[in-house]
């Protein structure tokens, strides 16, 4: 709807541009006008180009799908506050809720028999009535809607996303609709079926053959719209849905793990006088501090003055969740640091503000740097590389694995006893690692 042409809705009409648009028949029931005229009071003569009147037909044509989107919202809202009422009622005159079709196929005749008893009894109640043989359909969702639901069905749990988690939940969920709806057309949700699902694991997988998508974005998507239907089927009682894209991931998928930087490329490349002039003073940062840390992007953009601690006996930063979801409960800890990371925050005390909630940007901006200069060995290393090299260099020295899981953020595999290696103790592993810096950082 959102994506019409507004020049088709323009016409001529007694010197002026008028628009015209006639009712979706989404909206029929809703909206009885058929046709919606209104004039943009723009003179034909003056704008013969229509260039203001296509303006001016924009604004009307967004009001116009707002109310539309407003009037199949507030149905819905009361359609849902009337079937939760029934299914309530339901529950206190002590029968389980079922609309009229489902009692009709799979009710037992003495369930049956019991109802209308009730009903009988309380015959002059129609919400009683209704409750007892399912006068209330369940509320009605299209796929256009179902981001909007899912949205506010799960706000609570993402109530610790910083802004660009939510940016990309969003983008991800809406993505996968879209693309949903390009397969099988904006559908309510009761009427897809399994087919539909079918139909879409073989557009991926088309596109697989075809396009060299990856299978990971594909099973990803899937995925993603599997969960939004299980919600909807959990939270609204709407049978069904939970099931239709079960089992459809496309097998095959990889689990590509990142090629780590050789340690020599890492001392005499990256870390070499000049090799990252090019980066502005942040980006430079944050590569010096990952060199030394094995921290992800994300954990180091998102450092603050708070964070940093470099009057301690022993200088550390502290990975905390701070306005923003951590990957896992372990990937809060606290990592030491020496050479080239203690350079960085001491040149960087409150982080770096100008990539803060920005990984996607700070990672961009140094992998375009590393792959212009050759500083990349292969396609297949990254900045993110850095992170898995700092882990085979502890590897090298033999640090014990609780050490590394504890500086890494991963999961230890034993069960977690005390408080884990002291500041003091992991310096001592980290020095041992430590290269040289460059002079200035």
């Amino acid at each position: 709807m959102g994506g019409a042409d507004v020049g088709n809705f323009l016409t001529k009409r007694g010197g002026f541009w008028h628009f015209v648009r006639r009712v979706p028949d989404e909206f029929k029931a809703l909206d009885p006008r058929g046709i919606v005229r209104a004039s943009t009071k723009i003179r034909v003569a003056d704008d013969p180009r229509a260039i203001r009147a296509g303006e001016m037909a924009r604004r009307i044509n967004g009001e116009l799908e707002a109310y539309w989107r407003g009037l199949v919202e507030g149905r819905a809202a009361e359609a849902q506050r009337r079937y939760d009422a029934a299914r309530k009622r339901a529950r206190a005159l002590g029968f389980t809720y079922a609309p009229a079709d489902e009692l009709a196929a799979t009710a037992p005749l003495l369930d049956l028999v019991r109802r209308f008893q009730a009903a009988q009894r309380g015959r002059e109640d129609e919400t009683e009535i209704a409750a007892l043989l399912g006068g209330e359909s369940p509320p009605q969702f299209t796929l256009a809607g179902l981001y909007d639901e899912y949205e506010s069905l799960t706000r609570a749990s993402r109530a610790d996303m910083s802004p660009d988690q939510l940016r990309r939940w969003t983008h991800q969920k809406r993505r996968a609709i879209a693309n949903l709806i390009d397969v099988i057309g904006d559908k309510p949700l009761h009427d897809i079926r399994r087919e539909d699902a079918l139909d879409y694991r073989e557009w991926w997988q088309d596109r697989v053959m075809a396009e060299g998508v990856q299978i990971a974005t594909a099973n990803k998507d899937i995925g993603q719209i599997a969960t939004m239907l299980k919600e909807i089927e959990t939270r609204h009682r709407i049978g069904g849905l939970g099931t239709l894209f079960a089992g459809l991931r496309i097998a095959g998928e990889e689990d590509k793990s990142r090629a780590a930087f050789p340690v020599a490329h890492v001392r005499d490349r990256l870390l070499s006088e000049g090799a990252l002039a090019g980066l502005n003073a942040e980006a430079r940062g944050v590569v010096y501090l990952m060199v030394e840390t094995g921290l992800r992007i994300s954990e180091a953009v998102n450092l603050t003055a708070g964070t940093i601690h470099l009057n301690a006996p022993v200088p550390y930063i502290s990975v905390e969740p701070d306005g923003r979801r951590m990957k896992t409960r372990q990937s809060e800890r606290e990592i030491p640091l020496v050479g080239s990371a203690l350079l960085a925050m001491r040149a960087h005390p409150a982080g770096f503000p100008r990539y803060r909630d920005k990984a996607a940007t700070l990672s961009a901006t140094v992998n375009k740097h590393l792959r212009e200069r050759g500083l990349l060995p292969t396609e297949e290393h990254s900045l993110y590389s850095l992170r898995h090299t700092f882990e085979d260099r502890l590897t090298a020295v033999e640090a014990p694995e609780k050490l590394i899981a504890a500086l890494m953020g991963h999961k230890y595999a034993r069960p977690r006893y005390g408080a884990g290696p002291s500041l003091e103790q992991k310096r001592q592993w980290l020095d041992a690692i430590a290269l040289a810096p460059p002079s200035r950082v």
